[in-house]
Protein backbone atom coordinates (compact mmCIF):
# COMPACT_ATOMS: atom_id res chain seq x y z
CA UNK A 1 0.00 0.00 0.00
CA UNK A 2 1.65 3.52 -1.02
CA UNK A 3 2.54 5.97 1.77
CA UNK A 4 0.79 9.30 1.76
CA UNK A 5 3.09 12.26 1.30
CA UNK A 6 4.05 13.55 4.40
CA UNK A 7 4.29 17.61 4.71
CA UNK A 8 7.87 18.45 3.34
CA UNK A 9 8.59 22.28 4.05
CA UNK A 10 12.15 21.81 3.10
CA UNK A 11 12.21 23.40 -0.85
CA UNK A 12 9.54 26.09 -1.44
CA UNK A 13 6.76 25.68 -3.78
CA UNK A 14 7.98 28.29 -6.10
CA UNK A 15 10.64 27.58 -7.66
CA UNK A 16 14.32 28.92 -5.80
CA UNK A 17 15.83 30.85 -9.23
CA UNK A 18 12.82 31.88 -11.22
CA UNK A 19 13.73 32.60 -14.88
CA UNK A 20 16.62 30.32 -15.52
CA UNK A 21 15.65 27.45 -17.09
CA UNK A 22 18.73 25.22 -15.60
CA UNK A 23 17.81 26.24 -12.00
CA UNK A 24 14.18 25.14 -12.83
CA UNK A 25 15.03 21.79 -13.11
CA UNK A 26 17.02 21.83 -10.40
CA UNK A 27 14.18 22.62 -8.41
CA UNK A 28 12.35 19.87 -10.00
CA UNK A 29 14.76 17.15 -9.38
CA UNK A 30 14.74 18.03 -5.67
CA UNK A 31 10.76 18.01 -5.73
CA UNK A 32 11.10 14.95 -7.75
CA UNK A 33 13.20 13.44 -5.16
CA UNK A 34 11.15 14.89 -1.99
CA UNK A 35 8.08 13.36 -3.78
CA UNK A 36 10.02 9.53 -3.99
CA UNK A 37 11.01 10.02 -0.21
CA UNK A 38 7.81 10.23 0.87
CA UNK A 39 6.82 6.88 -0.80
CA UNK A 40 10.53 5.36 1.47
CA UNK A 41 12.65 5.29 -1.82
CA UNK A 42 16.44 4.99 -0.63
CA UNK A 43 17.42 6.08 -3.47
CA UNK A 44 16.13 9.46 -3.09
CA UNK A 45 16.82 10.08 0.53
CA UNK A 46 20.70 9.38 -0.56
CA UNK A 47 20.14 11.85 -3.74
CA UNK A 48 18.86 14.57 -0.75
CA UNK A 49 21.60 13.50 1.13
CA UNK A 50 23.97 14.87 -1.41
CA UNK A 51 21.80 17.84 -2.60
CA UNK A 52 21.85 19.27 0.54
CA UNK A 53 25.68 18.10 1.54
CA UNK A 54 26.74 19.94 -1.51
CA UNK A 55 24.32 22.57 -2.29
CA UNK A 56 23.48 21.21 -5.47
CA UNK A 57 20.17 20.96 -7.25
CA UNK A 58 19.02 23.83 -6.21
CA UNK A 59 19.67 22.70 -2.23
CA UNK A 60 21.47 25.14 0.02
CA UNK A 61 23.95 23.43 1.68
CA UNK A 62 22.99 22.44 4.85
CA UNK A 63 24.47 19.78 6.58
CA UNK A 64 22.02 18.82 8.87
CA UNK A 65 19.38 17.87 6.29
CA UNK A 66 22.27 16.53 4.52
CA UNK A 67 22.71 13.75 7.78
CA UNK A 68 18.94 13.47 8.32
CA UNK A 69 18.65 12.15 4.56
CA UNK A 70 22.02 10.19 4.65
CA UNK A 71 20.13 8.70 8.08
CA UNK A 72 17.09 7.92 6.66
CA UNK A 73 18.38 6.27 3.52
CA UNK A 74 20.71 4.11 5.86
CA UNK A 75 17.52 3.22 7.78
CA UNK A 76 15.83 2.13 4.18
CA UNK A 77 18.82 -0.38 3.74
CA UNK A 78 20.89 2.59 0.67
CA UNK A 79 24.67 1.05 0.97
CA UNK A 80 26.22 3.78 0.68
CA UNK A 81 24.52 6.20 3.17
CA UNK A 82 25.84 5.25 6.46
CA UNK A 83 29.33 6.27 5.07
CA UNK A 84 28.16 9.32 3.32
CA UNK A 85 26.19 9.90 6.87
CA UNK A 86 29.73 9.65 8.50
CA UNK A 87 31.14 11.71 6.31
CA UNK A 88 29.26 14.62 6.79
CA UNK A 89 29.35 13.89 10.44
CA UNK A 90 32.89 14.30 10.86
CA UNK A 91 31.81 18.37 9.95
CA UNK A 92 29.14 18.60 12.43
CA UNK A 93 29.34 19.49 16.07
CA UNK A 94 27.24 17.58 18.42
CA UNK A 95 24.27 19.79 18.73
CA UNK A 96 23.91 19.40 14.65
CA UNK A 97 23.69 15.90 14.51
CA UNK A 98 21.62 15.58 17.26
CA UNK A 99 19.32 18.06 15.27
CA UNK A 100 19.66 16.14 12.19
CA UNK A 101 18.90 12.63 14.20
CA UNK A 102 15.60 14.50 15.71
CA UNK A 103 14.54 15.55 12.50
CA UNK A 104 14.49 11.98 11.14
CA UNK A 105 12.56 10.64 13.74
CA UNK A 106 9.96 13.55 13.09
CA UNK A 107 9.98 12.16 9.50
CA UNK A 108 9.58 8.63 10.12
CA UNK A 109 6.84 9.55 12.31
CA UNK A 110 5.09 11.91 9.71
CA UNK A 111 5.41 8.90 7.38
CA UNK A 112 3.96 6.44 9.68
CA UNK A 113 1.25 8.63 10.76
CA UNK A 114 0.23 9.67 7.15
CA UNK A 115 0.81 5.43 5.87
CA UNK A 116 -1.94 4.88 8.38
Amino acid sequence: MPHAQPPITLVPSAPLHAGNAAADRADSLIAACLAAAAQGDSHAFFDLGVAFSTGSYGADCDLVEAHKWFNLAAVAGHDDAARARADVAEEMSARDIAEAQRRAREWMRAAARHAA
